[in-house]
């Protein structure tokens, strides 16, 4: 799954462009999700006084509100990107306005000193209303996304990659990198994303269905329980591959 964000201050064009971006995307046949952070500490979608407003004052930490044409999950808590995506399953995943991610970025401005506050390595493109002025800025295309739709999505089908796992430096850095500081260098085309240590698929766990992402010293941890356990076994051997199954009782 390749996730990328559109970000940039109130009014500079995000909706915009993840719209745009998002109907190229379906044109071009991809799946896409995405996910729209809201920078309100008022907001909420549940209303005083609803049933699903009185289920959760009751007690429930998590109610759905299952309609005809429209299912809402309601958590009683903020959870986290991480755990948002575990729900997607899509081709691409667009995130309007979060910036705590490692995965490639779009910045929307009116003006290149908006540009520059925000401005990081795991930029790849300037959008917005900033398209109205110049064409390219830092040495990255600005490209209108009403007006240049394809072109921009020709740019995402080129520079965003696979979503890197957000871990912590001081947990992996297996790389030589944070996974942010990998995520610029790939987009600079001076690292791969094969680099991530995460990603050579030789040790996996799934939790029903989920894979869950492990740095290198809880893979070993995983991998030295394992095959500890499977030498004493008739018919173990060396370097085959090992497959553990556990369902819940």
């Amino acid at each position: 799954m390749k996730v990328f964000s559109v970000f940039g201050i109130t009014q500079s064009g995000k909706t915009t462009t993840i719209e745009n971006i998002l109907t190229e995307l379906k044109k071009r046949r991809y799946t896409v999700g995405s996910v729209k952070e809201i920078h309100f500490e008022e907001f909420a979608i549940d209303t005083e006084g609803s049933n699903t407003d009185r289920h959760k004052k009751a007690g429930s930490q998590l109610v759905t509100a299952w309609g005809y044409y429209e299912t809402d999950i309601l958590y009683n808590r903020r959870i986290s990107l991480d755990e948002i995506l575990k729900f997607y399953d899509f081709d691409y995943v667009a995130l309007e306005g979060v910036t705590d991610i490692s995965a490639p970025k779009i910045i929307t401005a009116h003006n290149t000193q908006e540009a520059d506050e925000r401005f990081d390595d795991t930029v790849f493109a300037f959008s917005g209303r900033l398209a109205n002025s110049l064409k390219e800025y830092k040495g990255l295309p600005v490209i209108n996304a009403i007006t240049e739709r394809e072109k921009l999505v020709d740019l995402i089908e080129e520079k965003v990659f696979a979503r890197l796992p957000d871990f912590p430096e001081e947990c992996c850095g297996n790389c030589g990198f944070s996974c942010r500081e990998l995520s610029g260098k790939i987009l600079r085309g001076t690292a791969r994303r094969e680099d991530c240590v995460i990603a050579d698929g030789s040790i996996r766990l799934t939790i029903d269905g989920i894979e869950i992402p492990m740095v290198p010293f809880v893979q070993n941890l995983l991998h030295n329980a394992v095959t500890g356990v499977a030498k004493e076994l008739e018919g173990y051997r060396k370097n085959g591959e090992l497959v553990v199954k556990i369902k819940g009782s």
